[in-house]
């Protein structure tokens, strides 16, 4: 099971993977996501499409909720634990988090 959320975590975020940027450094976007997404050994990460995952974050995502999914980056189980807590507060967190990932599919796509 642990795999198939870090797979299904991964997945999402690389499915992001177009590049909208004009190259241009200026239009890169810093935060916790992007600064996770940019230090994972991820092949499909790059810093345009890390900094669209942090956009997407800053719209959808309190600054604490960024920190959270920031550390699914590093350690995948926090986000299995996330999925299964049976808390009420991780259940609405797991509900925006998917929402979140939609959203940053199909915008960094």
């Amino acid at each position: 099971m642990k795999q198939l959320v870090l797979l299904a975590v991964v997945c999402s975020l690389a499915a992001c993977g177009g590049n909208r940027s004009t190259g241009s450094r200026a239009n890169l976007v810093t935060g916790p996501v992007a600064s996770a997404c940019n230090t994972s050994d991820r092949r499909a990460s790059n810093r345009a499409l890390c900094s669209c995952i942090q956009r997407v974050a800053n719209q959808s995502l309190s600054s604490s909720e960024q920190s959270r999914v920031a550390g699914f980056f590093k350690d995948p189980q926090r986000a299995q634990d996330t999925r299964q807590s049976d808390r009420s507060s991780d259940e609405r967190f797991w509900k925006r988090y998917k929402e979140y990932l939609g959203r940053a599919e199909r915008t960094c796509s």
